[in-house]
């Protein structure tokens, strides 16, 4: 792992001195959070390529790594040594999804750790194989964004290009599940959301226009099998790789391609992911099947509706993401706890009454108020256990109770929010438009 801190990471951490010049705990606990990844969780490769673990799990996740090193572009915008780093990232992750685009995370190398015994295609390489839609969104936001804040173009070769048609084949055959899909999941003795119903099919789903996931961000299992948040990341990040196919492949037709999907899912999100609330009016729902069933709630893993504009799927001040927000942090969501030290999003994935780090971060950096902001900030400061980190999820009563005392995404989410105080943000993303206005 890396040791030495770059001047680039140092001059943030100075910024953020500055603007909290009296606020010794968010200072120390910003640096600890900011230096985790970076410290601890990248391992640059001899080939060019940088592996990334999760924290406590030796694996590289696409989604967790994505998001991991994601505040880091803000440094490399000045530092090439950064943006090599980030770059190896994204090559590594587009390995990957060309090896095998249903998998979730892998191995550093094909050593055949992780769960070989689930009953599906699996490989040395991948520790593990949930198929999640945003487990091939993360990598493109991310080559995305290396674009914006640094110039580099480098990283759209062919393995890229490959990379893209191989998610294309799978979100195309994902519309039809039912009739095209032979992706199939079963893993034996273990709760229900850790596996497929219909013997690894999922739930029953028709067409929609959207692209069936079988398990969501938190790699839970979905309960119906179009995820309305990961569809959104899809339909931006298929834009993102329009503009590249224009602008730097000069590929009119995998531009077209790409913008006739992402009309297809924008399309069918139009018409299956609304509903008119008899509280909250109009908002989205946050699965739906095509067949009238649907779920009200919201997971604290991004993509998750509550980060929508984050995401860059509606205007920060969208009517309909008002709407939504206002039902995710109630009561009526029934991952919303209320305790006496925080409040906030959890997950089904982890205990009754445990929020995440990760939903407070997005609730701070999608809020259009000053005061809530604030509040959530001073929310984080007080929950973290005593340990100086952000954890996955934490109990509302007392924050020394939580799950995983390592967990680099929280970390960094956090970190990405406190910089966004600050008025710094990853050019090209939604948030720096944001802060720009």
């Amino acid at each position: 792992m890396i040791k030495n801190t770059p001047t680039s990471l140092t001059k943030l951490i100075d910024r953020v001195k500055e603007t909290f010049p009296d606020d010794e705990k968010l200072q120390t606990m910003f640096e600890q959070c900011f230096l985790n990844t970076y410290e601890t969780t990248l391992k640059p490769k001899e080939d060019g390529t940088t592996f990334v673990i999760t924290g406590d799990i030796p694996a590289m996740w696409l989604r967790d790594s994505a998001a991991q090193v994601r505040p880091y572009l803000i440094a490399a915008e000045e530092d090439e040594e950064m943006a090599n780093l980030i770059e190896g990232v994204v090559r590594r992750q587009i390995r990957y999804i060309n090896e095998d685009p249903y998998a979730n995370a892998f191995n550093e190398e094909p050593n055949g750790n992780g769960y070989q015994s689930d009953q599906t295609d699996m490989k040395p390489i991948v520790w593990e194989r949930k198929y999640e839609i945003d487990s091939l969104c993360y990598p493109i936001q991310l080559s995305y964004l290396l674009w914006k804040s640094t110039g580099k173009t480098e990283h759209f070769d062919e393995s890229f290009v490959q990379a893209i048609k191989n998610i294309l084949h799978v979100w195309k055959t994902e519309q039809e599940h039912e009739e095209k899909s032979s992706y199939r999941f079963e893993r034996e003795n273990v709760r229900q959301s850790d596996t497929l119903i219909r013997d690894g099919r999922g739930s029953d789903t028709v067409r929609t226009g959207l692209t069936w996931s079988a398990f969501r961000p938190s790699d839970d299992a979905c309960l119906y099998g179009y995820l309305v948040p990961a569809n959104m990341f899809a339909a931006v990040v298929l834009g993102y790789v329009a503009e590249i196919g224009e602008k730097v492949l000069h590929n009119e037709e995998l531009k077209t391609e790409c913008e006739q999907l992402a009309s297809e899912i924008r399309m069918g999100i139009e018409h299956y992911a609304l509903l008119n609330h008899p509280v909250h009016q109009e908002m989205y729902v946050y699965e739906t099947d095509g067949k009238g069933g649907y779920h009200l709630m919201d997971d604290a893993n991004v993509p998750s509706l509550l980060s929508m504009p984050y995401l860059g799927w509606c205007d920060f001040e969208d009517k309909r993401y008002a709407n939504t927000r206002q039902f995710l942090l109630s009561r009526d969501n029934p991952y919303y706890y209320e305790g006496k030290v925080a409040s906030g999003i959890g997950s089904p994935h982890t205990p009754d009454h445990y929020i995440w780090h990760i939903a407070l971060a997005i609730q701070g950096m999608t809020s259009i108020e000053e005061d809530e902001r604030k509040q959530i900030l001073e929310v984080m400061k007080e929950s973290e256990g005593g340990t100086g980190f952000m954890h996955e999820g934490f109990n509302t009563d007392d924050p020394g109770e939580f799950t995983r005392d390592w967990f680099s995404w929280a970390n960094s989410m956090f970190s990405e929010f406190v910089l966004s105080l600050c008025g710094l943000a990853v050019k090209g993303s939604p948030l720096h438009k944001k802060i720009n206005c």
